[in-house]
């Protein structure tokens, strides 16, 4: 596996820490009161805690009925200005997509790294 020399990459940053928990709302207040934040944003099944600070990522909650079958409980999720060469890059990698999702005009490709650990690209 051959390594993008620094700038040959498409520009990515980790956005968001996404849990997967069986009570969402609960979840992030938990986490919430701990770091000292509150939520951000709700929409449909997911809650977004506010960022630490500048740059940061959020920590956020996803809904789900059964968080240790078959998903993993945590996954990043990877930003860029252009999540096409991302995930042309998470391929070129060894990276395997999984399946694409949209809420509105907002799309996410789930992927699959090497070992099969999840995690997500997106636009900016």
């Amino acid at each position: 596996m051959e390594i993008p020399e620094p700038g040959a990459a498409p520009s990515a940053r980790i956005a968001t820490i996404m849990v997967n928990a069986a009570d969402a709302e609960r979840l992030a207040g938990f986490w919430a009161a701990l770091l000292g934040t509150s939520v951000s944003s709700r929409f449909e099944q997911f809650v977004w805690l506010r960022p630490a600070g500048p740059g940061a990522p959020q920590l956020a909650f996803q809904q789900v009925a059964e968080p240790t079958e078959g998903r993993r409980r945590l996954h990043l999720d990877i930003h860029g200005p252009d999540p096409g060469a991302l995930r042309a890059l998470a391929e070129s990698l060894g990276a395997q997509f999984v399946e694409g999702n949209d809420i509105g005009d907002f799309h996410w490709d789930v992927m699959q790294d090497p070992e099969g650990n999840e995690f997500c690209i997106a636009g900016d």
